[in-house]
């Protein structure tokens, strides 16, 4: 167990279920005499069969090889999101940048976090951390990364009208009290999503996928 991921933070065997049944695939046909002759493919999991939450393309084969192809087509966006109070809706997040295939997933502030959420994709996707939002910002600077916060305060740009940069950061602040002034004072531009309700704001979790799903409608060509 890694000192960073607290018993209580560990995935439960019902996460890759859906139902009575193990979601996946059992044990490769035909025995060992059939595998494929191909390094990419875990012997293990070819033996015992592959109940893991990736996709088809990727039964069977080994992390590291699973890493290894994203990394060969991942999306030149990155989501930060401050986390000042160990913030459940991180693993959410964890998970859908693991879905969109965004370069990587920043931490700011606390170092721990709940990867119950995350449905064991951080397995498959980067993940930093930076002390502050001050290291945030310097790392991105010198990338060359654009930063994008998202937040519906006062003077924020609607994000459905706004041009998102293709290599950037798209920075989220603690559900409930959003971003710090740190944060928004240092984003080249803060995005609001239009909200249509009663309710001041709508979960992080969410507004991170919702920002994502746009740079991908705006960027993604496959």
């Amino acid at each position: 167990m890694s000192p960073d991921r607290p018993a209580e933070d560990e995935p439960g065997p019902t996460e890759w279920r859906t139902g009575p049944e193990p979601v996946g695939v059992g044990p490769w046909p035909g025995g060992p005499a059939a595998w494929p002759d191909d390094p990419r493919y875990d012997p293990e999991l070819l033996a015992g069969g592959d109940r893991r939450n990736v996709v088809d393309r990727y039964r069977y084969w080994r992390r590291e090889a699973v890493v290894a192809d994203l990394d060969a087509r991942r999306h030149p966006f990155h989501v930060a999101i401050e986390n000042l109070h160990h913030d459940a809706n991180i693993g959410t997040i964890v998970r859908t940048a693991n879905a969109f295939a965004a370069a990587a997933v920043h931490i700011v502030g606390r170092r721990r976090w709940n990867r119950r959420g995350a449905m064991v994709t951080d397995r498959y996707q980067h993940v930093h951390h930076h002390a502050d939002v001050t290291a945030l910002l310097a790392w991105a600077r010198g990338e060359g990364l654009g930063v994008v916060a998202v937040d519906n305060g006062p003077g924020a740009v609607p994000l459905e009208t706004a041009t998102l940069p293709r290599r950037c950061v798209l920075l989220f602040g603690q559900e409930g009290v959003g971003l710090t002034p740190d944060a928004a004072g240092g984003a080249d531009a803060v995005l609001a999503i239009a909200q249509f309700g009663s309710t001041r704001s709508i979960n992080a979790g969410v507004a991170a996928g919702i920002a994502m799903h746009a740079w991908i409608r705006a960027h993604a060509t496959s």
